[in-house]
């Protein structure tokens, strides 16, 4: 049956594609396209795609080599199945006609009408919209595969993909709406998400800890990184690509990108020798995987606040996340929930962390500055996100697992699942 869910899914999108073929049109002022702008957020765009890969390489190094190709496939193949959906339908959700402020209407940018070579001044009023429109599909694709480390090792690829598609759709666009367009409910209750700390951060670190809960420990749980090169490889990789993330979302070659571009820096690399340094007080080796896992976290918890806060508080945002991170992944371990490469205590831990700060050092608005008000809407939204992603996430996966079977079997993921899954392996 998995079988043939997934190929009814995927001619049905097929076929949608070719009955609604939309060519592009210059409908608009394309005078207000400046070239600087554009260039910028091409090469942005280009920077966040590659984090896929990074993590695909990020993921890959840090489990069992008998499924280092399927976890680096499950970050990978979002590039495919997140395009065809936001062409498709998930930008018009994320950013389409609001209602209420929380969905987009989905025939507003309907398998991308109306998405064309002029600006929108609504969203990014000096570069292509289309621009826009593939800039904001790089957070699309690499949000879900974020998710995939909380169940490594033990989930079936088939069903992933359809979890995927479900979570992008119903999860992953409504909480694009609420924070980024106009509209958006948070947006206008004020809390500030400059480049993802909820949408992206906060969303896959609980739909994570859904899935880790939801499929129950691996039969042999084992802390061995598979590649340590790989893991290293990855985060420059990451590294690399968050400047298009965080920089890129100022949507224009301007002071903000500048100011996001530097924030992102200085926090990863303060995180990053926080870590290890905090290893060596609790008496643990300075490890490459520590020093690569703070520099991922300071990169998390930035990412909220990278246009708000000066050089100095993004010191502060990237110390104090790299500790907190820290602890809750040795709480966390105690748990009893197998949460296979720490997704939750790294990229929901950060993210909240990162809205926290975000809102005690906003300039003019932050609790610092003795405003209160974007404080308390931060809270409310970090409640609001969490049990929204988590219960629908849950909710999902039940869903997955009646059509498909989420989990593989026994013998399968003794045997790893390059081999039960693809008929490959790592020679």
């Amino acid at each position: 049956m998995g079988k043939k869910v997934n190929f009814i899914v995927l001619a049905v999108l097929v076929l949608i594609s070719l009955t609604f073929s939309n060519p592009y049109t210059e409908n608009g002022d394309m005078s207000a396209i400046d070239s600087g702008d554009t260039a910028w957020m091409l090469i942005a765009s280009a920077f966040v795609l590659l984090m896929t890969p990074g993590l695909a390489f990020f993921y890959g190094g840090m489990v069992n080599k008998k499924s280092m190709i399927s976890t680096m496939l499950q970050s990978f193949v979002a590039l495919g199945v997140v395009s065809i959906l936001w062409v498709i339908v998930g930008f018009s959700l994320a950013f389409g006609e609001s209602y209420y402020g929380i969905i987009g209407n989905p025939m507003t940018y309907f398998n991308f009408k109306n998405v064309g070579l002029a600006p929108n001044p609504d969203f990014a009023g000096t570069v292509p919209f289309l621009v826009f429109a593939l800039f904001q599909l790089k957070f699309a694709i690499i949000t879900p595969a974020l998710i995939t480390g909380s169940f490594a090792e033990r989930v079936r690829f088939r069903s992933y993909i359809l979890f995927m598609v479900l979570f992008t759709l119903f999860i992953y666009t409504p909480l694009a709406h609420m924070t980024w367009h106009p509209d958006g409910l948070l947006r206008n209750l004020g809390v500030l998400d400059f480049a993802g700390g909820t949408v992206v951060h906060m969303s896959a670190g609980f739909a994570a800890l859904a899935g880790a809960v939801y499929l129950g420990k691996r039969k042999k749980i084992t802390h061995d990184p598979a590649n340590v090169p790989y893991i290293i490889l990855g985060t420059g990789l990451l590294w690399f690509g968050w400047f298009g993330f965080n920089a890129g979302s100022a949507l224009a070659a301007n002071a903000d990108a500048a100011i996001a571009f530097a924030n992102t820096n200085i926090a990863s690399a303060t995180a990053m020798i926080t870590w290890m340094f905090y290893e060596r007080f609790s008496n643990r080796k300075m490890s490459a995987v520590g020093a690569c896992i703070g520099a991922i976290v300071g990169l998390v918890a930035i990412t909220p606040a990278a246009g708000f806060v000066t050089i100095s508080q993004s010191i502060f945002i990237g110390f104090a996340t790299a500790i907190t991170s820290n602890i809750a992944i040795s709480l966390f371990s105690k748990t009893g929930i197998d949460d296979t490469l720490d997704v939750f205590p790294s990229h929901g831990v950060g993210g909240i962390v990162g809205m926290i700060l975000t809102a005690v050092f906003a300039k003019d608005v932050g609790l610092v500055h003795g405003e209160t008000e974007t404080f308390m809407w931060h809270i409310i939204a970090l409640i609001g996100v969490s049990v929204f992603t988590f219960g629908g996430s849950l909710l999902f996966y039940k869903l997955v697992d009646i059509l498909i079977p989420i989990r593989v079997r026994d013998d399968q993921e003794e045997r790893g699942l390059d081999v039960s899954q693809h008929g490959e392996e790592v020679s």
